[in-house]
């Protein structure tokens, strides 16, 4: 059977939903990112982008070049029900589909052309996305990943495009190198430094000079400029580990509020494992000062879900990580090594009292939100909620006001 892979991208996504929001925003140019000067451009109309605005660009610089752009902050929750909107369309249509991310699909159409016409059914199927969502979305159509997602970015904005089964390598030929998924930047610049700039000059090179250059990642490289790719659709993201970070606005030496921030954090990730009945076994924390300099240290504790365990801990280890007495930029807390289960009380240490506690702590927090309820040594920390359930197997949402 010929395998027939769709990748499906909703244009511009986040300046999309703004823009149903407020119908003032259409055709106008539109920046979704951190406020601050050091947040970062999330989303960028077409409009700005004649400027040389990108995502990904400083905030500050974004505004310098295209001075008469509406910036907005954004906000995660709502471009989640956006993305739910589509997902539950997709889902109803195709027999096994993966959300890579907040805005981008694959599915699987493998066999359906003998029913329906696989482009015929994936065209449907992006009309009807726009008719009832109002959201541009634009599609690739081939028979892997790799194809079909350098195809969406050929037939944006808002279309599609259908590459035929042998001229996958044809196809990909003329197109630059940085439009080969895999490639970033920094393999961009050892490309360069070779001669390469085009797809085709990658087809040309031997298997083993990009062996050689790049270890496995340059037969990765030459296979995907070839056509060939073999990726698996995952309809389900198993999540290994759970973070949050958070980006002071200033630097700081405040040791009240980095703390506040710190147990915030840790508080509200135990209650994350805890809701998916989840444990972690290793808790690690995350520095990064005014210098960018980033330290982590970690280690590894009996699996727990419990906070009076986790935030202690927490701060023991910011404590002894947190040694150059200079500003720090940011903060981070991680749990890792996740296994299924609830925790196990400590025969000497825990009593009925405390694990009553935890119960109704959750059942509130359940039912009225997850910064409804936090301890006193975690107020004074905004936005640490994550807004979602991260174990519900959808990727993570890139928050619009992420900053660097």
């Amino acid at each position: 059977m010929k395998p027939t892979i769709l990748h499906l991208d909703l244009d511009t996504f986040f300046v999309s939903c703004e823009r149903l929001l407020d119908s003032r925003l259409m055709k106008r140019p539109l920046l979704v990112g951190g406020l601050g000067d050091r947040g970062v451009v999330a989303a960028c109309s077409y409009e700005t982008r004649r400027f040389g605005v990108h995502s990904g660009m400083s905030m500050k610089v974004a505004r310098r070049l295209c001075p008469e752009a509406t910036v907005i902050k954004g906000n995660a929750g709502t471009y989640m029900k956006f993305s739910d909107k589509v997902t539950e369309i997709i889902k109803e249509s195709v027999p096994v589909f993966e959300k890579s991310s907040v805005d981008e699909f694959y599915a699987d159409l493998s066999g359906m052309d003998r029913f329906f016409g696989c482009y015929k059914y994936a065209s449907e199927m992006r009309q009807r996305i726009l008719r009832e969502t109002g959201l541009p979305i634009s599609f690739g159509l081939s028979q892997n990943k790799v194809v079909s997602k350098v195809a969406t970015g050929e037939a944006k904005p808002n279309n599609q495009m259908k590459i035929d089964l042998g001229l996958e390598k044809e196809f990909l030929a003329p197109l630059h190198i940085r439009k080969l998924p895999s490639v970033g930047e920094k393999t961009y610049g050892l490309l360069s430094n070779m001669g390469v700039t085009t797809i085709q000059t990658v087809q040309e090179l031997p298997l083993e000079m990009l062996e050689s250059a790049f270890g496995l990642h340059g037969r990765t490289i030459w296979m995907r400029a070839q056509g060939l790719d073999n990726s698996p659709l995952v309809p389900f993201h198993e999540r290994k580990s759970i973070s949050t970070e958070r980006t002071y606005g200033k630097d700081t030496t405040d040791m009240v509020k980095l703390e506040t921030t710190l147990f915030a954090m840790a508080e509200n990730l135990a209650y994350q494992l805890r809701r998916a009945s989840k444990m972690t076994g290793c808790v690690s924390v995350k520095i990064r000062y005014s210098d960018f300099k980033t330290y982590t240290k970690q280690k590894r504790v009996p699996y727990t879900s419990a906070d009076h365990v986790l935030v202690p801990l927490v701060k023991e280890l910011f404590t002894s990580l947190y040694d150059r007495r200079m500003l720090i930029r940011l903060v981070g807390v991680n749990y890792s090594h996740i296994v299924g289960g609830h925790y196990q009380i400590d025969l000497f240490a825990d009593d009925e009292k405390l694990l009553n506690l935890y119960q109704a702590m959750d059942r509130v927090r359940n039912r009225f939100g997850e910064s409804s309820l936090m301890r006193a040594s975690a107020m004074g920390a905004h936005s640490i909620g994550r807004g979602g359930n991260p174990f519900d197997g959808q990727p993570p949402i890139l928050l619009a006001h992420r900053q660097q």
